[in-house]
């Protein structure tokens, strides 16, 4: 990908990472190098689905390779008269230290199980956490919600229209970075395409069509500069008295004695499943059976669904500020949670403690795996300990942590690890995968591991985090210690 953005992210932080850096640095009692482990994971699927989609591991990988401090930001530091003079020198020469363990983008992913793991000197892991979260809660975010319209789409094309609904810029184009991860099939945001080359497309405005004396001269004028991709906007007056008759008469008088087809109509507003089967009967009836019927106006899952069921005529789906903005359910909730403390060779887990059951974490470093069975379907995914391995036995024994009393073991499964190495010393271990090895990723999971049932929009399948009986016994006798008080 072309390096389009030159900005300097690595003040993207809350003032607390970096007063509590600070406090590390100056902390003679510890040794501000000690090095931890910091988890990533979230609670909770948008919209109550079965399952969420993992995005913008690659700009994360960004930020931290290219993590460093100017003039200007020590400047600026050092006017707020909070941090120290050494740590302020320190941070001059700073470069991020730590590795990172993440799951590859366009994992599919489920609640409560480490997506990503920070392991770096105290200092560097606590100064990343803002931007590590804002990208991938944006775009994990995103890409799921595209994928759930996309299967409402039952196969049709899915375009992102939301650039001008989007919160900003940045949401704007990495949202139309993660829609196509998700499986929109183009964008009509011109930077996306040109950064990270997704397929562009788009019609015509009502400003168009309003500007001319009439409807059919609007029409007209734009079928004789764009002959080969003619899709008129059929909806500025009236769709079914005008616009769809001015559309087929352009087709018959303008196109076709140039030996062009038009390319098909656009109706952003009204009854769209009523209009869209009128509309359709109207342009077969005029021999036009090839031209397409593309639909918009605040389309979603649901509304797609319903059109479709309503036996809605489209070929193509334009969705715009329900899917930049994931209108339904608009927070991601990743949060970023210590986990490990090393010393020396010693691994010291960590676990936060609440009131709010799902609000206590999953301590510890860990291994994550997803689990198949025969027949390649995902049916569970394993925490273990970072010495425990699945694959080096027969039958592997489980908790069921809904269930614990009961014995459970997993037998005739294969294992597969979720995170890898993707970033040693603060660069990268190996080449990101494309934009459309991304996507691909996500089809082929979808496809073939993950079973229907998770992937309904009512009530889907539960996926189930299991953990090794070592895993949850450290994690009962932290809770217990904590109890305690100790």
């Amino acid at each position: 990908m072309k390096q389009f953005d030159a900005r300097n992210l690595s003040m993207m932080f809350d003032l607390y990472e970096m007063t509590m850096a600070n406090g590390y640095f100056e902390d003679k009692e510890r040794d501000r190098d000690d090095y931890v482990s910091f988890d990533v994971f979230y609670r909770n699927n948008p919209d109550d689905g079965g399952f969420a989609i993992f995005a913008g591991l690659e700009q994360v990988l960004d930020y931290l390779e290219n993590l460093h401090f100017s003039t200007e930001d020590i400047s600026y530091l050092r006017s707020l008269h909070v941090f120290s003079e050494p740590f302020l020198q320190w941070l001059e020469t700073y470069q991020f230290r730590g590795s990172v363990y993440a799951m590859p983008e366009g994992s599919i992913i489920y609640p409560d199980e480490p997506l990503l793991t920070v392991y770096a000197p105290l200092i560097d892991a606590q100064l990343v956490e803002t931007a590590i979260l804002c990208e991938i809660n944006h775009q994990s975010l995103i890409a799921t919600k595209a994928q759930r319209i996309v299967k409402a789409a039952q196969g049709r094309g899915v375009s992102d229209f939301g650039a001008r609904r989007a919160h900003n810029m940045d949401a704007a184009v990495y949202g139309a970075r993660a829609a196509y991860i998700g499986g929109a099939n183009s964008t009509a945001t011109v930077l996306a395409g040109q950064m990270f080359n997704i397929p562009v497309s788009g019609t015509m405005a009502h400003s168009w069509v309003m500007y001319y004396d009439d409807e059919y001269t609007a029409f007209k004028r734009f079928a004789e500069i764009y002959p080969d991709n003619a899709i008129l906007l059929v909806d500025t007056y009236d769709v079914l008295d005008s616009g769809v008759p001015n559309a087929i008469r352009v087709a018959k008088e303008v196109l076709e004695p140039r030996g062009k087809r038009l390319k098909g109509i656009r109706i952003d507003s009204g009854d769209l499943a009523y209009l869209s089967k009128k509309a359709r009967k109207m342009l077969d009836d005029a021999g036009l059976t090839d031209a397409i019927i593309v639909m918009s106006n605040s389309l979603d899952e649901y509304t797609i669904s319903s059109i479709l069921e309503q036996g809605g005529c489209v070929d193509s789906f334009g969705v715009g500020e329900r899917l930049i903005t994931a209108k339904s359910d608009p927070v991601f909730g990743a949060v970023y949670k210590l986990v490990a403390v090393h010393k020396d060779k010693a691994i010291i887990p960590k676990i936060k403690i609440s009131e709010t059951f799902e609000k206590i974490t999953n301590p510890g470093r860990k291994r994550a795996w997803r689990v198949y069975d025969k027949t390649g379907h995902a049916i569970a995914d394993l925490l273990t300990l970072l010495d425990e391995d699945p694959r080096e036995v027969k039958e592997f024994s489980f908790v069921d942590t809904q269930r614990p009393w009961k014995k459970m073991a997993f037998q005739d499964c294969t294992f597969r690890e979720l995170q890898e190495l993707v970033l040693e010393k603060g660069k990268r271990t190996h080449p990101s995968p494309s934009l459309e090895e991304i996507r691909r990723y996500v089809r082929q999971q979808l496809d073939h591991e993950i079973w229907p049932e998770e992937q309904r929009f009512s009530n889907p399948h539960t996926h189930f985090l299991d953990m090794s009986p070592k895993y949850y016994a450290m994690k009962m006798r932290l809770l217990e210690d904590a109890k305690k008080g100790k």
